[in-house]
């Protein structure tokens, strides 16, 4: 496994600077397309499982906080409060208190439910600079976060659909490796004192992990302060581990704020409140990915995905018109022409590009390509239309194979 915080920067992926501060990694333009592609996806999963996309402030009111108990039970890991005016805001630590108010703000049917709601939003913590690390412990996350309200006896399908989407999010990353941990509250204080409500949070999460037949170690003392959660725990090239993607049961909020929605019999209903993230943050997400397939992303996260080698300065004419063919296709395209070294130079320059065009005197006389996948293999010179709509297609598939027959 290599080290995200030195590949990353070689890549030119990301870098941080001093004069930023500690923790706040900016993002070039190859690590921007990773990212992008990365939050591209998400959106498109959760928009297909019935999600709907909001935005909200980075800022909230201390009250806010203080109503949701991340005031009384986070605020060690918050910035401190603004004065603005009469009143004190604070850079918030996390997205569930905003979309309670903004379930709130509307009133709700039992045919609305469960009403998923989406946003990739920033937080923010006030991690101390020794826990500090390239992408993996930042001060300003960007978390694949979303809340989903539904009645008590939607919760189990809510989880085991939450737990699926982790699953196919894997799978099209390419991550292996990792375990399910099931989070329950330890024995000290900082949790929210309620034994009833978190015996019934936990048996919900743990009958969805049996039932989708996931192997999980139950763990104390790794639960949110308002409830247990299913973690899914990777590790990096240490052998640290951290957490990747969540699952959360929550009794807490949804009483706190008062939230509510009209039952068949005409009454008021309290809803749950499901807290998950696919992906979890995406500087966390892309830190393991780095460090997992060693820069050589899959090929619809890759920062180029083809890379056009004429074989001489004759063949520029044919390379430019297969560069544009690609970017018609909406592939990312790099041309790397003779001028810039022997082809064999090229193809070792080019090595973390998972699909490379060949185009000699014949591919160019024939509007062919000879393809050099990125693992070593060498396909027969084909059409170049053959060839992009292959490319096209696993990319849109978010497939981590290279090519099929």
């Amino acid at each position: 496994m290599y080290d995200h915080r030195k590949l990353g920067r070689e890549l030119g992926l990301f870098d941080t600077d001093p004069l930023i501060g500690a923790g706040l990694p900016y993002w070039l333009p190859d690590g921007a397309v990773v990212r992008h592609s990365l939050e591209e996806y998400i959106r498109t999963a959760e928009r297909r499982a019935g999600y709907r996309h909001v935005y909200s402030p980075v800022l909230g009111k201390r009250e806010l906080y203080e109503i949701s108990g991340h005031w009384g039970h986070y605020r060690d890991d918050m910035y401190p409060p603004m004065e603005v005016g009469a009143e004190q805001v604070v850079l918030r630590p996390s997205l569930c208190p905003h979309h309670a108010v903004m379930y709130r703000s509307r009133s709700h049917s039992y045919r609305e439910l469960p009403l998923r709601m989406a946003e990739l939003g920033a937080m923010y913590r006030s991690e101390l600079s020794g826990a500090l690390g390239g992408l993996t412990r930042v001060r300003c996350i960007q978390l694949n976060d979303a809340h989903i309200f539904c009645t008590p006896d939607q919760v189990g399908d809510e989880v085991a659909g939450a737990l699926a989407m982790i699953g196919s999010a894997h799978r099209a990353l390419g991550i292996e490796g990792a375990r399910y941990r099931l989070s329950l509250p330890g024995p000290d204080g900082k949790y929210v004192a309620a034994p009833e409500m978190w015996q019934r949070a936990g048996k919900l999460l743990s009958e969805a992990l049996d039932r989708a037949g996931i192997v999980y170690e139950a763990v104390e003392g790794e639960a949110a302060f308002y409830g247990p959660k299913i973690d899914v725990q990777v590790r990096d090239h240490a052998g640290r581990e951290s957490t990747l993607s969540t699952v959360q049961v929550d009794f807490h909020q949804p009483e706190q704020f008062d939230l509510h929605y009209v039952g068949a019999d005409g009454g008021k209903h309290r809803p749950v409140m499901v807290h998950r993230a696919i992906i979890g943050s995406v500087e966390r997400a892309v830190a393991h990915l780095i460090e997992q397939h060693g820069g050589a992303f899959p090929a619809w996260l890759a920062p180029v995905q083809v890379s056009v080698l004429p074989v001489s300065e004759a063949e520029d004419a044919a390379a430019a018109e297969l560069r544009d063919r690609c970017l018609a296709a909406d592939l990312r395209v790099q041309v790397i022409g003779a001028e810039e070294g022997s082809l064999g130079a090229r193809v070792r320059s080019a090595r973390l590009v998972p699909y490379q065009f060949v185009v000699g005197p014949a591919e160019s006389a024939n509007g062919a390509v000879a393809v050099r996948l990125r693992d070593g293999r060498r396909l027969p010179a084909q059409p170049a239309g053959n060839a992009i709509a292959r490319i096209r297609a696993l990319v849109d598939g978010h497939e981590t194979r290279l090519w099929t027959d």
